[in-house]
C-alpha cells in the first residue's frame, strides 16, 4: 500500500453492460478488486471474457455502467471528459497488441506525442523522448520512420512512448501477442526492467501463461468474476476490506 494506506487502484462495485440487440449484455457486475502500488498484475481469461474492457475502464478510456474506480484518492469515474483526458496523459502509460504508431512519423516524433499533447515544447520533449528510446535500445533508430522498423522495434517504440510522460501506472493489452517467441521474450524482459526502474504499477492482459507467472499476482476473469489463481497472490495481500470483498 501507499503511505496513505490506500492501494494504487481500487475498483468498487464495477458493472459494465453493453446493448446487444434489444438486450443488455453484462460483461461483469458488482466487481471489487485492488491493485497494490508497485505490483505487477497479470489479467488472464478466455477471449471475450472482458479483460480488455476492464483495462479500458482502468485507463479512463471508457466508463463503468455502475461503480467507481479510484487511483489513490481520485475517483476517475467521476471526472469530466477533459479531466479524464488530463488524467490519462499524466498518470497512465498504454501499450497495445497493435502498437498504434504513426508510420509516417519518426520513432522520436511518436514518442514525443504524449508530451506535445501535454503542451510541452519540442525543445524540452525531444531529449526526454530520446532518453526513453535509449532505455529500450533504440536511440540509434530515433530518426527512422516507424513504418521502417520491425515489429519488435515498433513495440519497443510504443513502450518508450508509454513512459515518456513519466506515468505511475502502465497498462498493457497483449503486449507480445503479435510477436514471435524470441522477440516476445525480449519485450517481457524489457517490461520487467522498466517496471522496476520507473517504479511502476503494471497491469498486463495476456494469454501468455509463462509471462503471467512472472508477475506478482494473476487474476483470472471468468463469467464476470475475478479469481486469484492458487499460489500467485502476494502473501498477505490477496484480499482487503474497504467496505466490500476484494480480490
Amino acid at each position: 500500500m501507499d503511505s496513505d494506506g490506500l492501494p494504487a487502484i481500487r475498483g468498487i462495485g464495477l458493472t459494465k453492460t453493453f446493448k446487444s440487440g434489444g438486450d443488455d449484455l453484462i460483461v461483469f457486475s458488482d466487481m471489487n478488486f485492488v491493485v497494490e502500488r508497485g505490483e505487477r498484475l497479470a489479467l488472464i481469461g478466455e477471449s471475450g471474457a472482458g479483460k480488455s474492457t476492464l483495462l479500458y475502464l482502468l485507463g479512463g478510456l471508457d466508463r463503468p455502467s455502475k461503480g467507481k474506480i479510484y487511483f489513490h484518492h481520485t475517483d476517475i469515474s467521476g471526472l469530466s471528459e477533459n479531466g479524464l483526458a488530463g488524467f490519462r496523459n499524466q498518470e497512465i502509460g498504454f501499450v497495445w497488441q497493435n502498437h498504434s504508431l504513426l508510420p509516417e512519423f519518426t520513432a522520436l516524433e511518436n514518442v514525443m506525442m504524449p508530451l506535445l499533447i501535454r503542451g510541452i515544447k519540442i525543445a524540452e520533449a525531444s531529449p526526454v523522448s530520446l532518453a526513453r528510446l535509449d532505455e529500450v535500445g533504440l536511440g540509434n533508430r530515433a530518426s527512422h520512420r516507424a513504418g521502417e522498423l520491425s515489429g519488435g522495434e515498433q513495440q519497443r517504440v510504443a513502450l518508450a512512448r508509454a513512459l515518456a510522460g513519466n506515468p505511475s501506472v502502465l497498462l498493457a493489452d497483449e503486449p507480445t501477442g503479435n510477436l514471435d517467441f524470441r522477440t516476445g521474450e525480449m519485450i517481457i524482459s524489457l517490461l520487467d526492467e522498466l517496471h522496476r526502474s520507473h517504479q511502476l504499477t503494471s497491469i498486463f492482459v495476456t494469454h501468455n501463461i509463462s509471462f503471467a507467472r512472472r508477475c506478482d499476482r494473476i487474476l483470472q476473469l471468468e463469467k464476470g468474476s475475478l479469481t486469484a489463481l492458487p499460489g500467485t497472490a502476494i502473501s498477505g495481500e490477496a484480499s482487503f476490506d474497504y467496505g466490500g470483498n476484494y480480490v
